[in-house]
């Protein structure tokens, strides 16, 4: 629909489906681009965008509860120098928005923190979308009831090269939840780095990998409270940076400051000794338990804390540290051999996913639990 439609005239290109409509978005639809779907869209609408590439189609979104999707394969929208507001491909500002199937790539504005999704609403949902070549993969705002969930999606090579953009840069919202994700090759800025009061990061990849030049791969500069669960997480040997996740670096402005390591195959690929844990002084807790570590790093934490199993593996313990493949050897004697994690705040510390490249999980069974983030074993 063209620029100057009339209101009623937003029914073309529609079908009613339960509380709201579907907007169909295509070269053969009415609505040809994903900017005019966006000016007249409702809140409960969901609008199908299909397979194809959106140059320069950029758009804000202010509605609610919307589900903005890919259909027939993945829609691709390369900002192509454009920006909504000046800021990135989508602004969300919206309650309750999924999207879902879509990659963003390109993003650029002149003050350098250009981002595929600017999630500037109460709660979004991403699943099974990428973020690929922009300043910033996905950025918040710092609004203390918003939350953001990233499912089954992949960032990489995102940053302006300044440090101060990122993979994933998440402000002082309330909580954030990554489930089977995957992050790699930021450009000098973090894989992951979030502010928010609350951090299930959960069964996900971070690797920087050949080639890589990420500072952190996991940050939570402010604390808050973080379960780190059953997660892939390698530095480059590239890197600049001695540390691999680091927790309370500005502070903790959050009244509760709890950081749960649990079950994560850590790898330190720099030819020095680094650090794979680093605590600021402060107020923090800390329980790290099952941890798989390789490489010559060292966890060093600060302020109280608990401290089970964390365990130096060999390479030959797995199947391919160069291919990144950090199952264990069904021979390896650390197979069987972790600790019971037990429960935190009422969440339980045992892991009951593993993740599978790319960008999924799936289930593990209730068999003995082994140190690290990978339960099934290796030939």
């Amino acid at each position: 629909m063209g620029t100057g439609a009339s209101a009623d005239s937003s029914n073309q290109g529609s079908v009613k489906s339960g509380s709201g409509r579907i907007l169909r978005v295509g070269p053969g639809q009415t609505l040809k681009r994903v900017a005019e779907a966006a000016r007249v869209a409702r809140d409960g609408d969901t609008v199908e965008i299909e397979a194809g590439d959106y140059e320069g189609d950029v758009a804000s979104w202010a509605q609610n509860d919307l589900t903005l999707r890919a259909v027939g394969g993945r829609a691709r929208l390369d900002a192509h120098g454009a920006a909504s507001e000046g800021k990135a491909i989508w602004v969300i500002k919206g309650s309750g928005v999924v999207v879902e199937g879509i990659d963003f790539t390109h993003a650029r504005v002149p003050d350098r923190n250009g981002a595929g999704i600017r999630h500037e609403g109460a709660s979004l949902t991403v699943r099974n979308c990428r973020f690929i070549d922009n300043e910033d993969g996905i950025l918040t705002s710092n609004n203390n009831v918003s939350e953001l969930t990233i499912e089954n999606s992949e960032f990489g090579r995102n940053g302006a090269g300044d440090g101060r953009s990122h993979n994933l840069y998440v402000g002082q919202i309330r909580r954030l939840t990554v489930i089977g994700s995957y992050f790699h090759h930021a450009r000098v800025g973090h894989l992951l780095k979030s502010r928010a009061a609350r951090n299930d990061v959960m069964y996900n990849r971070l690797t920087d990998e050949a080639g890589g030049s990420a500072s952190y791969e996991l940050e939570f500069p402010a604390g808050g409270l973080a379960y780190v669960i059953g997660n892939i997480i390698e530095q480059s040997p590239q890197t600049e940076n001695t540390t691999i996740i680091s927790y309370g670096a500005e502070g903790y402005p959050w009244p509760q400051n709890e950081l749960y390591l649990i079950n994560n195959t850590i790898v330190d690929d720099r030819a020095q000794q680094g650090t794979f844990l680093h605590v600021a002084a402060g107020t923090a807790r800390v329980v790290a338990i099952n941890n798989l570590l390789l490489g010559r790093g060292m966890l060093d934490a600060a302020g109280p804390g608990k401290y089970v199993n964390n365990v130096v593996a060999d390479e030959s313990d797995v199947a391919s540290r160069s291919r990144y493949d950090y199952h264990l050897k069904k021979r390896a004697q650390l197979v069987g051999k972790a600790a019971n994690p037990g429960n935190a705040n009422g969440v339980k510390l045992r892991p009951e996913r593993e993740y599978v490249h790319p960008m999924r999980t799936r289930p593990l069974s209730r068999a003995a639990l082994s140190p690290g983030a990978l339960q099934t074993v290796a030939p």
